[in-house]
């Protein structure tokens, strides 16, 4: 893994999964925000294209085959609560993916705790204290208000 430095923004692709209107959180097993649910999600390494990164992190953190058909959007995310106990405040531009799943899930590894699947409700609900990021709540309202943008959006290029 890659030495992460938080005193410039840093790229995170997500991914969020639906199933019968329910949405499939992770809950996170180290680092600062361990007990929080989030969506399947991770840093996009240096070189690397954002399509292949949302399946990599998917089959990482939940043993799916994640298949990316759109982008719901982008965040930025400003995390000023990390400033009191970290030094630093953490600033993610966030490409967050919506597909398909197949094969089978692991419920739990290094990197998660738990997996579960949650109502748009009960994700609306939810506090900072149970769910890792506050902008989680935006992209799943965006994902059920059906926005969508075509992969073709994202132009990946290597220069040699």
């Amino acid at each position: 893994m890659a030495e992460r430095v938080f005193t410039q923004s840093f790229s995170v692709v997500g991914a969020i999964i639906e199933k019968e209107g329910k949405i499939f959180l992770v809950k996170e097993n180290q680092g600062a925000d361990k007990g929080k649910w989030n969506q399947p999600a991770g840093w996009l390494d240096v070189g690397e294209d954002p399509v292949v990164a949302i399946k990599r992190e998917v089959k990482e953190e939940t043993g799916f085959d994640f298949e990316p058909t759109s982008l719901v959007g982008i965040y930025s995310l400003v995390r000023k609560d990390r400033l009191p106990m970290t030094g630093y405040t953490p600033h993610a531009l966030k490409l967050i993916f919506k597909g398909n799943i197949s094969g089978t899930n692991h419920d739990s590894n290094e990197e998660i705790a738990e997996v579960r699947w949650f109502g748009k409700e009960e994700i609306l609900k939810m506090g900072t204290d149970q769910l890792r990021d506050e902008d989680i709540k935006q992209e799943v309202e965006d994902y059920f208000a059906g926005r969508s943008f075509p992969l073709d959006i994202i132009r990946h290029t290597v220069q040699k």
